[in-house]
């Protein structure tokens, strides 16, 4: 007869039981012990036919190992996905997947829905003007006012060119939340999966549903510091081939965020050297030039369960020459190899 070392929930590891299968009121944690045994066979034998003397009378001590481990994994990432879908203030749900190995959550990573000014920065949140349309699309709103174009047609599509600001009407007008000149700051509208990604590229974000081209997607968020602050933190990020600056360069260098401690589902979207997203600079209450907010639009039709992807180098302008851009205010540093697998492939990251 086939028994089970049960773990009771609530219980110390000292009251668990052997207990045959029909003690057993479990189906979907039976499936995933069965499924975890099978993984670990199938690694240990790289893809060769599992034999039936794999499946012995007793359980290695690795295979249990294992088995444990996968376990506690899965209860602490779903612990993390509930955190995660507490934490954001958006309709977009996000899930979170690994498949490939037994990475955990990150120990050290917080989520926010909006910048985090450093000590001594000052992030002014509250416009001192706004529009008093009746509709944003025929009169002359907060774009004309700021001397561009609106932004997005009536199917919410981004219709403006990389490069371009986008100036959204802020907490000051006299237009409702339904204004069609309102779209990043609604936040995400799709549900998202953070996954482990199979190839070495750590966690990457995948979407749920069907992304429309030109369609606004995330935010790129985390704490805002000095450009002189990003060299110094750049140096260490480097020697751990890791990158999360983001230079604020619109109009002037001074600042830049670092999504590494501080962050939202962007922290984890992967680059490539041929992405689906598109940067856009974005002004609603705050318009300090210095501190545009940073759009991620899809650049084409992006299909259900496809990997969201933006370019580490690209600053929301439409050139992309290796001299033109720097995704880090830092010069002379380590450089880290790209693995985004693109055909037009730069060969590094930074």
């Amino acid at each position: 007869m086939e028994y089970y070392l049960v773990k009771w929930k609530g219980w110390p590891d000292s009251t668990n039981t052997w207990e045959p299968l029909q003690n057993l009121k479990c189906p979907l944690l039976l499936q995933q012990f069965s499924n975890d045994k099978h993984n670990y066979l199938s690694q240990v034998n790289k893809g060769k036919a599992i034999t039936p003397k794999d499946n012995n009378k007793t359980l290695k001590p690795a295979i249990a190992e294992y088995i444990v481990k996968k376990a506690k994994q899965r209860i602490a990432l779903q612990r993390w996905q509930d955190e995660l879908n507490r934490r954001k203030n958006h309709k977009g749900m996000i899930l979170v997947e690994n498949t490939v190995d037994l990475e955990g959550p990150p120990s050290d990573f917080y989520y926010i829905n909006e910048y985090k000014p450093a000590p001594g920065i000052s992030l002014v949140n509250e416009a001192t003007f706004g529009c008093s349309c009746t509709d944003c699309f025929f009169e002359k709103c907060c774009p004309a006012e700021a001397g561009v174009l609106l932004a997005y047609n009536k199917n919410q599509q981004i219709k403006i060119p990389p490069g371009t600001p986008i100036y959204e009407c802020n907490s000051r007008c006299q237009c409702g939340p339904d204004c069609p000149n309102r779209i990043v700051q609604k936040g995400t509208q799709y549900s998202l999966c953070i996954f482990r990604t199979s190839n070495g590229r750590g966690w990457g974000v995948k979407t749920l549903v069907k992304i429309k081209r030109m369609s606004f997607v995330m935010e790129y968020v985390g704490e805002v510091i000095t450009s002189e602050e990003a060299e110094r933190r750049g140096q260490l990020y480097d020697n751990k081939g890791i990158t999360y600056l983001f230079d604020l360069d619109y109009e002037s260098d001074e600042f830049t965020v670092d999504a590494a401690r501080y962050g939202n589902v962007s922290h984890f979207v992967n680059h490539s050297c041929d992405p689906n997203l598109q940067v856009f600079n974005v002004f609603i209450d705050n318009l300090d030039t210095r501190l545009p907010r940073i759009a991620l639009f899809s650049t084409r039709t992006i299909n259900a369960g496809e990997e969201l992807t933006f370019d580490y180098q690209m600053k929301g302008y439409g050139d992309l020459s290796s001299d033109s851009v720097d995704h880090s205010p830092a010069k002379k540093r380590v450089r880290t190899v790209c693995k985004c697998g693109a055909v037009t492939c730069r060969g590094y990251l930074n």
